[in-house]
């Protein structure tokens, strides 16, 4: 993308993704990490569901958001709290997106304070990676020595200096992080941060990631029991963009060939102990136009997870 102009666009098209195993692959992944969770149980699961626009530019990350998480909380009795307003996707710079998102991002933080304050463990459902820059700062205002994955393709550790495209969630990762002020504190230690899966970094990020000494694992670099010892015996945040995937499983906003393969994903999830996690982050599912495409994927997830909460 290019940098745009200060006014917003609106978007005038939609993305179109193929979705031949959204549902169950995202179900999958979800299946295991709240299975996982279950195997201990030292906290209620408490899902945050992100309505307000947070920087979107494209349809359908509010609405993949809003089926995943009605369906868990229905399926599944899992409590819900929901934040913000569905606004229209557009185009506009960085300062534009976090300026409208300052109410959906203070609310955020003030839930995921509440939930861990309360001993409950946060399940953030986000419509844009955006999110991270409440989501984060809240956590490890909570939480001592917080360890970060950031699964992710993109680093999203561009700056207001560096950013080409302008866009917000492509400075998620920076700003928690304290890299630039974001009005929302920063507090992530960069140096306990993994940024696993990334294949798509700007040179000027890749720099900012090195200097800061943020920890980047490529798809095939990325060992299970290597990033667990990396982790140590820390709790753990763990961020999950579905575009960290190979495109053709989960529909995202972007297509970065060479991605994981879901199996691969899960089985770096299965070397963090239960015990550890702290907080779960999923963003950026792209809800498919088709109705019955989109029904499909909602009924697999649901049927994945359902075992789980009896």
């Amino acid at each position: 993308m290019h940098a745009s102009s200060a006014a917003c666009r609106r978007v005038k098209g939609e993305r179109h993704f193929p979705v031949d195993k959204p549902g169950q692959i995202a179900a999958s992944m979800i299946h295991y990490i709240l299975q996982n969770i279950a195997t201990v149980m030292l906290r209620p699961i408490e899902i945050i569901l992100s309505q307000g626009r947070i920087g979107d530019r494209t349809s359908g990350a509010i609405p993949g958001a809003a089926a995943l998480a009605h369906a868990l909380s229905h399926r599944h009795t899992l409590p819900m709290t929901t934040l913000g307003n569905p606004a229209p996707p557009c185009i506009d710079n960085w300062d534009r997106a976090l300026e409208g998102a300052e109410q959906t991002l203070h609310e955020l933080a003030h839930a995921v304070e509440q939930s861990l304050s309360a001993k409950r463990l946060p399940l953030v459902i986000a419509n844009t990676c955006s999110a991270s820059l409440a989501t984060l700062p809240a956590a490890t205002r909570q939480l001592d020595n917080l360890a970060v994955l950031w699964i992710d393709a993109h680093g999203d550790f561009n700056t207001p200096e560096t950013t080409a495209s302008g866009y917000l969630g492509g400075m998620a990762l920076s700003g928690a992080s304290g890299i630039w002020n974001t009005g929302h504190g920063g507090g992530v230690t960069p140096e306990r941060t993994l940024l696993i899966g990334a294949r798509d970094i700007d040179p000027s990020e890749a720099t900012l990631l090195q200097t800061a000494g943020i920890q980047v694992i490529s798809p095939t670099e990325a060992i299970g029991a290597d990033i667990a010892r990396r982790i140590g015996s820390d709790p753990v945040w763990i961020h999950i963009d579905w575009d960290v995937l190979e495109p053709g499983f989960v529909p995202a906003a972007y297509r970065i060939e060479g991605g994981f393969l879901p199996d691969e994903l899960q089985a770096i999830l299965a070397t963090i102990p239960a015990s550890q996690i702290a907080g779960i982050e999923l963003a950026e599912l792209e809800l498919p136009d088709d109705p019955v495409a989109a029904e499909r994927a909602i009924h697999t997830a649901m049927a994945t997870v359902a075992m789980l909460f009896g």
